[in-house]
């Protein structure tokens, strides 16, 4: 969605930009006016539509691709607070000569009870099928920061779907406003130029 300024071909009334959200995102400026704007549109009304019904479709794509993200990290963020209390309790073993008894997933119905050693350093997944070993301090060092990253990312997320959101709703009224606005305009010119026909045969006779 292109932030330049408006021109009168690419001018879409209520999608002319003037500002963005903190992440970028284009905000429509609601046109109260919709019969002033009527009548200093050069373009059919059709075009007009056309163009808001395309700004709607490009904030609404916007909007799946955030809900896919938020959905993504709402996974997310819990795995790496299990993880994160995983690393706290061996931390708080690490001294200790006694074996932590715990158990071990094989399948998803199948678990399996072990014994293990106090450790200092444990195995993290980062991805892409790769394993790093950190000492624990480490580890916690990097899943609080993920953990932080993570969080932020989803309270923007949250804040950009209610932005979005705004901005489909003041679309589809514009839409609404400016087709009803249009018909009555377009039905007044058409009367005015019926009267003004009439009289100028009215003048000739």
């Amino acid at each position: 969605m292109s932030t330049r300024p408006a021109t009168e071909e690419t001018k879409v009334s209520t999608a002319d930009v003037l500002e963005t959200n903190p992440r970028g995102i284009p905000k429509v400026q609601f046109v109260a006016n919709v019969e002033e704007y009527i009548a200093k549109s050069s373009s059919p009304v059709e075009t007009t539509l056309g163009k808001f019904q395309e700004t709607i479709a490009k904030y609404k794509f916007m909007e799946i691709n955030f809900m896919n993200r938020k959905k993504g990290l709402e996974m997310k963020i819990p795995d790496i607070r299990k993880t994160l209390t995983v690393v706290e309790f061996l931390t708080s073993r690490q001294d200790s000569d006694e074996p932590i008894e715990t158990t071990f997933e094989l399948s998803d119905t199948l678990w399996a009870a072990a014994k293990i050693k106090s450790t200092k350093t444990i195995y993290l997944w980062l991805g892409a099928n790769v394993m790093l070993e950190y000492t624990l301090q480490e580890a916690s060092e990097l899943l609080e920061s993920k953990l932080t990253t993570a969080q932020n990312s989803l309270n923007n997320v949250l804040e950009d779907l209610e932005f979005l959101r705004e901005q489909i709703t003041t679309m589809e009224v514009s839409i609404l406003q400016y087709f009803n606005t249009a018909r009555v305009y377009n039905w007044d010119v058409k009367q005015r130029r019926l009267s003004s026909k009439t009289g100028q045969e009215t003048e000739k006779s």
